[in-house]
């Protein structure tokens, strides 16, 4: 079906002028500002002020646990500019504002929302995968890719979302596509234009970055970041296609982890972490409406399943024997990384975990952080392990507030860790304590066996309990004779 559209100057600027004004004009001052960054950080606060709900929603992304590593909360966009650095916080507002942009629309028909939702999810994963890739390079690369990826679609997710009666046109002749290539070919046919040269439209009039040009223009470049963005959006594209073939993930994760120098289980490992980060992360930007078509990490593991691991045996010479250690500490004033140290290898060996750690509460103790880990992933863990204390973490509240250790387990009165939890703790089970310094509590122990996916049992909680209990002894008198 050919129509008489115009083509994409006239979808440019229907976009730009009548549709979404205001994400076009924040887009093309923070990508103006950041070229002065020296003024910048006062320009960036006046610049969105006056929009009191997106200043909020991005002050909330700015003390999240993804983006806020302990320090104090920060209350003002200037301020967060400062702590987290002027890309941050720029990329932290043009993504707010596209959600809002976008998802806020209410002229749309079901048909059409459903399948907005899934693009912008697709393209927020992305963003996140893209990042997560580029760990290794400088930040202000990461930031400039992150959002290069996030408004990859910008053209189409704008079609959708404000182009009306022919959206829905469009929507109706793509139901009947069955594959990638006839759906292109249709969207051009209809429109006459592809969503990618819609894309190439905006980024000219809004001033993205280059990054965004090159990555439309020239997809099959070899440069990292390039790469980077192009695999991101192929591996979320084959997560969020349920008819998608095990053999087909396997080789976009071949791919992917083969342009990071990895071996493929820790790229599904680093994978795994990301997922959960998207996830928290669009309910801290307010679309929790995404996580319906955001991919899960079981189901990942249905289709791509990682290589079984020899699990640690649980030991009761390694067990006895940190315990004396501790015992001999309590005598001797240790510092506290002994002390945590020999109760976690305790721990880790002696009752044959996969994983542990010691998480301290935040300044504001609103969340649980990373402060020593050991065991599988223990680097990732200690990267992205942060546990959220909000008002349906019960069982680590009550841990913290009346000192008594807890678990989950198949044999186990479990109490309620809330949503956003759940898709961090291993289904199979987890154990947690408090950690003490004489009766102040300032953390927990936490273990488990995610890895292996083994059951955590009464015996495993009472030798934990044993070995947290007796480290923090070991810390009180310490601290005490200080």
């Amino acid at each position: 079906m050919k129509t008489n559209f115009p083509g994409a100057d006239y979808w440019v600027r229907r976009i730009s002028e009548q549709e979404m004004p205001a994400l076009g004009s924040m887009i093309r001052t923070l990508e103006q500002l950041a070229k002065d960054e020296v003024s910048s950080m006062a320009v960036l606060g006046r610049s969105i002020m006056h929009d009191n709900a997106l200043t909020s929603r991005v002050l909330r992304v700015a003390n999240s646990a993804i983006y806020n590593k302990g320090i104090s909360q920060v209350t003002t966009l200037s301020r967060a500019a400062v702590v987290l650095g002027f890309d941050v916080i720029r990329n932290i507002c043009i993504t707010a504002k596209l959600l809002t942009s976008l998802l806020e629309n209410k002229n749309m028909s079901p048909a059409v929302y459903q399948r907005l939702l899934k693009l912008m999810a697709h393209s927020f994963q992305s963003a996140m995968l893209t990042k997560m890739m580029l760990a290794d390079y400088g930040e202000e690369l990461q930031e400039e890719a992150f959002i290069a990826s996030l408004l990859y679609h910008l053209g189409e997710s704008a079609f959708w979302s404000v182009a009306g009666q022919p959206a829905e046109e469009l929507d109706g002749l793509l139901t009947n596509c069955d594959n990638n290539i006839s759906r292109l070919q249709v969207s051009r046919d209809y429109l006459g234009l592809s969503f990618n040269q819609l894309t190439q439209g905006l980024a000219r009039s809004w001033g993205l970055g280059e990054l965004l040009m090159k990555s439309l223009l020239n997809p099959d470049e070899r440069t990292p970041e390039v790469r980077t963005i192009f695999l991101a959006n192929k591996l979320s594209d084959v997560m969020s296609d349920s008819d998608v073939s095990p053999e087909e993930l396997q080789r976009r994760l071949r791919q992917c982890a083969e342009l990071m120098a990895l071996p493929i289980t820790e790229f599904q490992q680093r994978l795994q972490l990301c997922l959960e980060a998207t996830r928290r992360l669009s309910i801290d930007y307010g679309a929790k409406v995404l996580l319906q078509h955001l991919p899960k990490r079981e189901t990942l593991a249905q289709l791509a399943p990682s290589p079984q691991l020899v699990p640690r045996v649980a030991d009761v010479s390694i067990l006895l024997e940190k315990l004396r250690q501790l015992t001999l500490l309590a005598q001797d004033k240790p510092d506290f990384n002994q002390v945590i140290l020999t109760a976690l290898q305790g721990l880790l060996d002696g009752l044959g975990l996969d994983r542990c750690a010691v998480l301290l509460l935040s300044p504001n103790r609103k969340r649980l952080q990373p402060r020593i880990t050991l065991g599988d992933n223990a680097e990732q863990m200690k990267q992205s392990f942060v546990l959220e204390l909000n008002e349906d973490a019960i069982m680590l509240k009550s841990c913290l507030e009346k000192q008594q250790a807890c678990w989950q387990g198949k044999d186990s009165e479990t109490l309620p860790v809330g949503d956003i939890l759940q898709q961090q703790l291993p289904v199979n089970g987890y154990l947690v304590a408090p950690l003490r310094v004489e009766n102040k509590t300032i953390g927990i122990f936490y273990a488990d066996r995610q890895t292996t996916g083994r059951e955590i049992s009464q015996q495993d909680f009472d030798s934990f309990t044993h070995v947290a209990q007796l480290a923090n002894l070991c810390l009180s008198l310490a601290f005490r004779g200080s």
